[in-house]
């Protein structure tokens, strides 16, 4: 897979007339070689690779991290470098850049630091951004991405069912969070066994948990704390940031309420989230532009008397943000293969009520890879 999608990468460059590229974006690095799970710039350290359209492949990388590289980077060669020894990472920079015509980068990925460095060789004139041929690139996936999409969605479900089941009356939101992480974890993890190589790729779900319960139900993306959940109150429970299997990200919501409905009022909203979110899979099809996907639930929602919503959804992948997204002004068309989550989403000043679920776009429509009981009746444990 990485091999083919660097490949693919350099006849791009050739195309666009880039004679190399300087890629640091994480999820660029892992999707163009398979290197991953590096400290990165957290602690100061960056990762460089160097992409020329003609030559070999260079993955600049801090030598703390040299035997992970050599097992997992599908490069030419690796370049270490020491803290504190000679140039550091600049080493090898001057005589990449030196005489190339037209250099790749991804300006708003790329350290600060790293691009200081850059802008003291080479004149802007000479930069030219890569990110919109990364974006497409990565936009449709192939089969092997599909395959570890669909084993993160059951990833997902095993969350949202234990969950669910661990809400109720007199828990702390903590404890929902630690049954998600762990049968997160051990779904991942039997999955991992049973269908691939890579003995080093962590089964470990790990994420502060999004989610919310009571008075706090409106903020949107609330980490679980020592609250004690009461009967009568709604539960909201995010999963965008913690499905994360084999690097690839979903996106997947549901809203319960614990034994009743307390806040009767509650129910309009939900039911107009429900029918925004049917309204964008009615909608969900190739051929259409992302924005009118976004058009449709929104019409939904403002014709019910609510303000004019959020976003419907994004494309995900190994980063948790892709392209396209469904929004106003976003007129990509949408194609078989996008990975796409959908919300159904509504907010009141005291009650926001959210259902999300991710899919593939097919040939003819959309394959769901996300699923978890959402009508008013199966939501109300």
């Amino acid at each position: 897979m990485f091999e083919k999608n660097l490949r693919a990468f350099r006849k791009r460059l050739t195309d666009d007339g880039i004679d190399v590229a300087l890629i640091t974006d994480d999820d660029n690095i892992y999707y163009l070689t398979g290197y991953y799970d590096y400290l990165h710039m957290e602690f100061g350290r960056p990762t460089i690779l160097v992409v020329p359209r003609e030559g070999g492949t260079l993955l600049i990388t801090p030598s703390i991290d040299l035997n992970t590289a050599q097992s997992a980077a599908r490069v030419n060669r690796i370049a270490p470098w020491n803290d504190g020894m000679g140039g550091e990472w600049r080493e090898e920079i001057p005589s990449i850049v030196k005489g190339a015509g037209r250099i790749g980068i991804e300006p708003d990925h790329m350290p600060p630091l790293v691009r200081a460095y850059v802008d003291e060789l080479v004149g802007t004139e000479n930069l030219t951004s890569v990110m919109p041929v990364l974006a497409s690139m990565r936009m449709i996936k192939s089969e092997e991405e599909l395959k570890i999409a669909r084993h993160a969605g059951e990833v997902a479900n095993a969350m949202m069912a234990a969950g669910r089941s661990a809400i109720g009356h007199g828990v702390p939101e903590f404890e929902v969070a630690l049954a998600t992480s762990q049968a997160g974890t051990r779904k991942a993890a039997e999955l991992l066994a049973a269908h691939y190589t890579d003995v080093d790729m962590s089964p470990h779900i790990h994420f502060l948990q999004i989610m919310a319960s009571g008075e706090t139900i409106t903020k949107t993306h609330h980490r679980a704390t020592n609250r004690m959940m009461k009967t009568g109150e709604p539960v909201f429970l995010c999963f965008c940031g913690m499905t994360n299997f084999h690097r690839f990200k979903l996106g997947f919501d549901r809203t319960f309420w614990i034994g009743d409905i307390a806040d009767k009022t509650q129910i309009k909203t939900y039911e107009v989230a429900l029918a925004s979110q049917k309204a964008a899979l009615d909608a969900l099809r190739p051929g259409v532009t992302a924005e009118s996907v976004h058009a449709t639930y929104a019409q939904v929602i403002q014709e019910a008397g609510f303000e004019y919503p959020f976003r419907c959804g994004r494309a995900t992948g190994f980063s948790f943000l892709e392209a396209p997204q469904l929004v106003t002004g976003d007129r990509t068309f949408l194609q078989p293969g996008m990975v796409l989550a959908v919300d159904g989403s509504v907010s009141t000043q005291t009650f926001r009520a959210q259902v999300g679920d991710s899919f593939i776009i097919t040939d003819d429509g959309y394959e769901p890879i996300t699923d978890h009981p959402k009508s008013l009746e199966d939501v109300i444990i």
